[in-house]
């Protein structure tokens, strides 16, 4: 079974990731700057900082790898709009660290985590870091014919705590406190994905041909609005919770569609089955009631 290395394992998705390769049977080496010890025997850890450009090039000579993915960096758009140079350095530079080991050790194909506003004029900051990322390994399967699929996703949620997990916070804060607090009008469009379910599908374009150097779009089938949202968790919450909108906050975040100009083409790929939105919110409602309230 081929040996796959993951950068940022222990991340929102890359923890989803990680178990889906466990499950697969597949041998797998998290590099992280944090070891969670979550795994137990199952994998391999080396703690790296993918800004450490020495770092980075001794994870690869720990083990021949046959697989890649770059599951680290600023994940978080605010966070991001906040810290521009930090945010370029980790999602541009970090990722051309790891690049470039890719093409010394001859990988045989390079995953990347990108985001739907690699394709929007929204995002600030991190949406063009990741933009920049998508064309500098476009660039480099050109000059190295470095194999690569980057997967773009959507709104990612699941019941975990994470800053990036924006579900689970808006979740978080209507159990906790009865509130739900939005920067936005409330119209704002969304097809939710359980990070389970994005997981396997960052399993299944590896195990196909049918995704080699292409971009592929993850998100959800259950499409709606914020506001629709809201009102499903403040009806699990049996109508307790207090929802209020500030309609000038959300300059940041595109409001239907991601898509501002016309990119590279992408694929695709929806669930099938999938986790119902319902269940997942009840999943994030349950968590939060067991654990921090």
């Amino acid at each position: 079974m081929k040996n796959i290395l993951v950068f940022g394992g222990n991340g929102f998705l890359g923890h989803y990731l990680v178990h889906e390769l466990i499950n697969r049977g597949y041998n797998v080496t998290v590099a992280d700057l944090i070891d969670k010890k979550e795994y137990g025997d199952y994998i391999s850890f080396i703690k790296c900082d993918i800004l450490n450009r020495e770092e980075v090039a001794n994870v690869f000579n720990e083990s021949k790898f046959d697989i890649i993915y770059n599951f680290a960096g600023f994940a978080n758009l605010d966070d991001a709009i906040k810290f521009p140079l930090k945010t370029m350095q980790l999602n541009v530079i970090g990722n051309m660290y790891i690049l470039e080991e890719c093409v010394k050790h001859n990988i045989s194909n390079f995953i990347y985590a990108s985001s739907a506003y690699a394709m929007s004029n929204k995002g600030s900051y991190y949406g063009i870091s990741k933009l920049a990322s998508e064309k500098i390994i476009e660039e480099y399967h050109e000059k190295h014919n470095l194999p690569f699929i980057i997967l773009r996703y959507g709104s990612v949620y699941s019941e975990r705590p994470y800053d990036n997990n924006y579900v689970y916070n808006v979740v978080k804060s209507a159990v906790i406190d009865n509130k739900i607090e939005h920067g936005g009008s409330g119209e704002e469009l969304r097809e939710y994905i359980h990070a389970s379910d994005a997981a396997k599908l960052s399993v299944d374009v590896i195990e196909s041909d049918d995704f080699n150097n292409l971009h592929v779009i993850l998100t959800g089938t259950e499409r709606m609005k914020r506001s629709d949202l809201f009102n499903m968790i403040n009806e699990i919450m049996n109508n307790k919770v207090e929802i209020t909108y500030n309609k000038s906050g959300y300059s940041n975040h595109y409001k239907f569609t991601p898509y501002s100009f016309a990119p590279s083409v992408s694929k695709k790929l929806i669930a099938n089955p999938h986790i119902d939105m319902g269940q997942g919110l009840l999943e994030c409602v349950r968590f939060v009631h067991d654990n921090e309230k």
